[in-house]
């Protein structure tokens, strides 16, 4: 009988330690904030505080969209969309290409000078993302930054953030955060 209590004893205290050291504990600084849950681009981001989820206007490339319009220079956009399927040799080239395709969307005639470009992944999915900064006298100059997930073979999915310097942390970590779904 001590015998059986003993082992079981040491079978739960096994148990308990085997889950602490493998457990999948979110250490994300967005832990605790709510999250866009995009079903139309099969991903998920969470929203820092103070920000709001667009309640539509959006055009037809997003499938949703979350800002904070601070006046203190930490606002920023998110807004996430779907495309087609994105092989992963061409990842690179086509995040680039939608990254600079977007800064000459949100400001016409502005300058976009590469940042930085790399591979990533979102869940175990390839993604690539690109960063720009970009000038132009009446944008002023905004950091894009554009994460392409290859969902599979004839899907893919976007995250773009839109930010001045100042709000270039907060987006980068809802980007880093994101999940599909």
């Amino acid at each position: 009988m001590v015998v059986g209590l003993v082992a079981l004893v040491l079978l739960l205290v096994g148990g308990t330690t085997a889950w602490w050291l493998t457990r999948d504990e979110d250490r994300s600084q967005l832990a605790d904030q709510p999250r866009v849950v995009d079903e139309k681009a099969g991903i998920s981001y969470a929203i820092p505080e103070g920000w709001e989820r667009s309640k539509g206007g959006l055009i037809d490339a997003f499938t949703s969209a979350a800002d904070n319009k601070s006046g203190d220079g930490k606002g920023g956009s998110i807004m996430a969309g779907r495309a087609g399927g994105v092989p992963q040799p061409k990842l690179r080239y086509e995040a680039e290409r939608a990254a600079s395709s977007n800064a000459e969307f949100f400001c016409p005639d502005g300058t976009s000078t590469p940042q930085e470009s790399r591979a990533t992944t979102v869940g175990d999915r390839p993604a690539h993302t690109a960063v720009l900064k970009v000038a132009h006298p009446d944008c002023g100059t905004l950091y894009l930054r554009m994460t392409l997930v290859s969902l599979d073979d004839s899907r893919s999915a976007f995250l773009l953030g839109l930010t001045e310097q100042q709000g270039r942390e907060q987006v980068d970590r809802v980007l880093e955060d994101a999940s599909l779904l």
